[in-house]
């Protein structure tokens, strides 16, 4: 029986991961499912358990004008994803959502925050 308290959404999104605790990386993503607490995707290198996170997710991908979410949160834990091609490693990710901005471009191409907000956990 699902015992989860927040509805997942099945999206898959380009992600890319700009922090690791303290360092900055540079990883690129998809998404599995999403929800107001947290997102599941797949990326290329195994992560530190339980270090702190910052993930972009990019939602209108195809947009001239895409607007990203900028999160921060915890990896909460991960396990090796079945490969498609047999020669890459993944991994599958689990990270928490607890404080969230949007960004957008404006016309004159410069990033703007529209909206940020600290996720409540109970």
């Amino acid at each position: 029986m699902e015992q989860r308290r927040t509805r997942r959404f099945q999206l898959e999104l380009p992600v890319s991961v700009t922090r690791t605790g303290a360092v900055r990386t540079a990883l690129a993503g998809k998404t599995r499912n999403i929800s107001s607490t947290g997102v599941l995707f797949i990326a290329g290198r195994e992560p530190d358990l339980g270090g702190s996170i910052e993930y972009i997710i990019t939602l209108n991908d195809d947009s001239p004008h895409p607007v990203q979410l900028r999160c921060v949160g915890k990896i909460v834990r991960f396990a090796q994803a079945v490969s498609t091609n047999g020669e890459e490693k993944s991994y599958e990710i689990a990270a928490t959502l607890e404080r969230y901005e949007f960004v957008r471009e404006n016309p004159s191409g410069r990033r703007m925050v529209t909206s940020a907000a600290t996720v409540p956990h109970p």
